[in-house]
């Protein structure tokens, strides 16, 4: 069931709301649902990524395994150069 949420707009933001919703034919709380539905897809996204890089901080933490500097910067190199190379593997 939709719930209704309330925010409090300060003038001129309010106001650039209105004219953004006019310009693109679409109503101010389109707009704004929008904004929230691609800021949270945003914010989400980097919830995951953050707990991913954790679980594999915690794998090199208890393993010890890793990518070397040097490995890593020449997958780069051969990437920037426009060879498609798999993923380093770990040591």
């Amino acid at each position: 069931m939709p719930a209704t949420q309330a925010i409090k707009l300060d003038d001129e933001t309010n106001n650039r709301l209105k004219a953004l919703a006019h310009q693109r034919n679409r109503s101010a709380h389109w707009l704004v649902r929008d904004a929230l539905q691609r800021y949270l897809a945003e914010e989400e996204r980097y919830e995951r990524e953050k707990a991913e890089d954790l679980a594999e901080y915690e794998d090199y933490l208890s393993t010890g395994k890793a990518i070397d500097n040097e490995t890593v910067a020449s997958w780069l190199n051969e990437l920037a150069n426009g060879k498609k190379t798999a993923w380093p593997k770990q040591r």
